[in-house]
């Protein structure tokens, strides 16, 4: 098969979309607020589950 027989696909602009990163108005939270809200819950549900509370 010689070079002229190749079709070549057009190119694709996959991946290359830009996400800006210097939003103001989101809400930052770090992984470790995260976690202890995550167990905070956890301890409330297991509280209540076995009816510490009342």
């Amino acid at each position: 098969m010689s070079k002229k027989d190749k079709i070549q696909m057009p190119q694709s602009t996959a991946g290359l979309i830009r996400y800006f990163e210097t939003e103001k108005e989101a809400i930052h939270l770090k992984p470790e607020h995260i976690v202890i809200f995550c167990a905070l819950v956890i301890v409330v549900e297991l509280l209540l589950r076995f009816r510490v509370f009342g």
